[in-house]
């Protein structure tokens, strides 16, 4: 598990070339931003890269991580996700967040009764969409985080309500 103060900022998709460069997958806002948040992090904490762009790539970036210098190496850590200490991440507005801090919260209904509990957040290019695991239900909910959905995200007290639309529950 990533420490509680760091957050999943991309993957590495595999070698770029033959230097130790990387095909990096960057889940920023600003995808370039990437290299301003290191050094970046494995998820288990035993390594740390610091990162630079060399350019951009057919999904996301080549990129040069410290301490990789060949093919093999750049290979290895194909499928690693990079995470960035929290403190290095700029601050949200209040109506933003990130996923990782949605991920595990209690989803009430608007009169109080549990539904159940965010296990994912997915971003298919139209929004995001909570994936909302309920106990007793054969299929997860996928419900689509916007405003009417889900009026309220109370990070401080650990929950989120969402008005379920018809169909969806």
């Amino acid at each position: 598990m990533p420490k509680a103060d760091r957050v999943c900022v991309g993957a590495i998709a595999g070698a770029f070339g033959v230097r130790g460069e990387v095909r990096l997958k960057s889940f920023c806002a600003d995808p370039e931003s990437i290299a301003a948040y290191g050094p970046l992090w494995t998820e288990d904490g035993s390594r740390s890269f610091d990162v630079r762009l060399t350019r951009p790539v057919s999904g996301g970036f080549g990129a040069m991580l410290s301490g990789v210098t060949t093919k093999e190496a750049a290979d290895a850590l194909r499928g690693v996700q990079l995470f960035a200490d929290r403190d290095r991440l700029p601050s949200l507005p209040d109506d933003e967040f990130y996923h990782a801090d949605l991920i595990g919260l209690p989803v009430q209904d608007t009169g109080g009764a549990a539904i159940g509990t965010v296990r994912a957040v997915y971003n298919h290019g139209a929004g995001d969409i909570l994936e909302i695991f309920a106990p007793g239900r054969k299929s997860a909910i996928l419900l689509p985080f916007t405003l009417a959905n889900v009026p309220t995200v109370d990070l401080k007290a650990g929950r989120i309500v969402a008005d379920i639309p018809e169909g969806l529950d």
